[in-house]
């Protein structure tokens, strides 16, 4: 009996840590559609911004980004073509791989990052201040 109910507090507390994520992650998404971004978008700009490379560099490889922000490689590639066409990123190919793909901000992205991190770090503090 106080195995079954251990258990079940786990799976609780694992229900509760879900759903704080999700209802995280639709504010994010929220605060960040005027910026036009949404938080996958942002979390690869605060990556770039922030980070970096396993190499030491500024650039990411596209498969160290998709190690960390926990999207498939073709949803980060479909990200990363959106950031690009809106100017944020630069893509290259790996001077070291021809078969690499490197990722950089752009001045536009740093700046953009610079704008709305503000807004994205105060989310996280009062989202995860409710939730304690």
């Amino acid at each position: 009996m106080a195995a079954n109910k251990a258990e079940q507090a786990l799976a609780e507390q694992w229900r509760d840590i879900l759903a704080l994520h999700a209802r995280t992650q639709c504010e994010l998404d929220r605060e960040l559609h005027g910026h036009g971004l949404c938080a996958s978008d942002f979390e690869v700009l605060d990556l770039l911004a922030e980070g970096s490379a396993a190499d030491g560099g500024c650039a990411y490889r596209v498969q160290e980004i998709s190690d960390r922000v926990h999207l498939s490689q073709s949803a980060l590639s479909r990200l990363v073509g959106r950031l690009e066409k809106d100017g944020l990123v630069e893509r290259a190919m790996c001077p070291e791989d021809r078969r690499g793909v490197r990722v950089m901000l752009t001045e536009k992205g740093r700046a953009l990052h610079g704008e709305v991190r503000p807004v994205q770090r105060a989310v996280l503090a009062r989202m995860l201040d409710e939730s304690g």
